[in-house]
C-alpha cells in the first residue's frame, strides 16, 4: 500500500476560504498549497483548479472480483471529467470512475471488501467512505495522494441501500463537485419479492451548485436538482447527473409489470420526497433493510444520503414521471420519466 497522509481540516477550510475571497475580488489567485495543491484561477471566464484545467479523463469500468464465497475486491478511481450537467452546461466533475454518480457497487450482506482507491486527480487528495460498512475512519477512511493508491479492508454486515462518497476535507465540496454514489449490499437471504420484479432501476438524485464554490453550497440553493439511472448490469441505462436524460431516453416498462427502484439521495444538502405518478409503491424498505417494512406509500422521504428500496407496479399504458414532490427542485431539473407500453 502506497504511504498515505491526512490532511488538516483547519488547513483546507482556509485555503478554501481564501479562495473564495479573491474570486469574489475577481482576481486570479495563486491560493497553493505544498505537494499537489490545487492552484486557482479564471480560464475562459469559469473559475477552476489551474491543474485541472486542461484535466478531461474518460470514465474507467469499476472493477468488481469476487475472490472467495464471502469476500470481494472493489477498486476504483478517482477522476476529474467534464460532464454536460445541463444541456450546453459543462461541469469539471470530481467524480468516481468518470461517472457523477459513480458507478454501483454490489456486495452481499457479510462480505468482507477488499478496496483499493486509485487517485488519478494530478492535484487534490481523495478518499473513500461506505456508508454501508463498519471502520475507523481515521484509519480505514484516510485520504490518497495525487497519482497514489491505498487500499483497504472492511466487512459489510447489514443489507440495504448506502450512499458512498469522498470524506476529504472540505467534505462538501468534494460531495458537491460530484464524488458520490450508491452501494447496495443485498441480503444473504435476497429480497422477498425477487421472484416476482420483472424489472430493477437505481435512481440517484443529486444536486449541482456555482462550480467549486464552497460558499455558494454552504449557503447557496441548488442551480439544478437531478436524477440519475446508474447501471445495475451491463448494458443497462446509465446517466451522469443531468436535468434531461430521464426525459429524453424515459425507462422503460410493460403493463402489469412490477418494477423495483434502488433510491439514493446522495445530496449534499436537501430532502428528496420521491415520488412516481400514477401509481402506489406496494413495498417500501427503508434504507433497504427488508426489517424497514412500509406498505402502500405514496411518498419517500430520503435525507441526504438515505436510501430505500420501492417496489410498485405499472397497470396501464402511458407515460409515468418520478419526481421529488419539492416541486421547487423538481422545476430545476428533478423528473423523469417511465414509459410503459402494453
Amino acid at each position: 500500500m502506497k504511504k498515505l497522509f491526512p490532511i488538516s481540516l483547519a488547513a483546507l477550510l482556509l485555503l478554501s476560504a481564501c479562495a473564495q475571497s479573491d474570486l469574489a475580488e475577481g482576481k486570479n489567485t495563486e491560493a497553493a498549497y505544498e505537494n499537489g495543491q490545487a492552484t486557482v484561477e479564471t480560464i475562459k471566464g469559469t473559475d477552476v483548479f489551474a491543474p485541472h484545467a486542461q484535466v478531461n479523463q474518460e470514465p474507467i469500468p469499476l472493477r468488481v472480483e469476487r475472490t472467495g464465497p464471502s469476500e470481494v475486491h472493489v477498486e476504483m478511481t478517482a477522476q476529474v471529467t467534464d460532464i454536460e450537467i445541463d444541456k450546453g452546461l459543462m461541469y469539471k466533475t470530481w467524480n468516481f470512475n468518470g461517472e457523477t454518480p459513480g458507478p454501483v457497487v454490489v456486495v452481499n450482506e457479510g462480505d468482507v471488501i477488499n478496496f483499493t482507491l486509485k487517485n488519478m486527480d494530478p492535484a487534490v487528495p481523495h478518499s473513500m467512505d461506505f456508508h454501508a460498512v463498519h471502520a475507523a475512519p481515521s484509519e480505514k477512511f484516510t485520504d490518497v495522494l495525487p497519482n497514489e493508491e491505498g487500499t483497504f479492508t472492511y466487512p459489510a454486515n447489514n443489507p440495504g441501500v448506502f450512499m458512498y462518497h469522498c470524506g476529504t476535507p472540505p467534505v462538501l465540496s468534494h460531495i458537491a463537485n460530484g464524488m458520490h454514489g450508491t452501494i447496495i449490499v443485498k441480503p444473504k437471504d435476497g429480497y422477498p419479492t425477487d421472484q416476482e420484479v420483472d424489472r430493477e432501476f437505481v435512481i440517484i438524485q443529486n444536486e449541482w451548485y456555482n462550480y467549486n464554490d464552497l460558499d455558494d453550497m454552504t449557503f447557496g440553493e441548488p442551480n439544478q436538482v437531478v436524477f440519475s439511472a446508474k447501471a445495475l448490469n451491463e448494458g443497462d441505462i446509465n446517466t451522469n447527473g443531468t436535468t434531461y436524460s430521464l426525459k429524453d431516453s424515459p425507462l422503460q416498462a410493460k403493463v402489469g409489470e412490477k418494477i423495483r427502484f434502488y433510491l439514493n439521495n446522495v445530496g449534499p444538502n436537501e430532502i428528496s420526497s420521491f415520488h412516481v405518478t400514477g401509481t402506489l409503491f406496494d413495498t417500501v424498505y427503508l434504507d433497504g433493510n427488508p426489517k424497514n417494512v412500509l406498505d402502500g406509500m405514496q411518498t419517500v422521504m430520503l435525507p441526504a444520503s438515505g436510501g430505500a428500496f420501492v417496489e410498485f407496479t405499472v397497470t396501464e399504458a402511458g407515460t409515468y414521471s418520478m419526481v421529488t414532490h419539492q416541486f421547487d427542485h423538481a422545476t430545476m431539473g428533478a423528473v423523469g420519466y417511465i414509459e410503459v407500453t402494453e
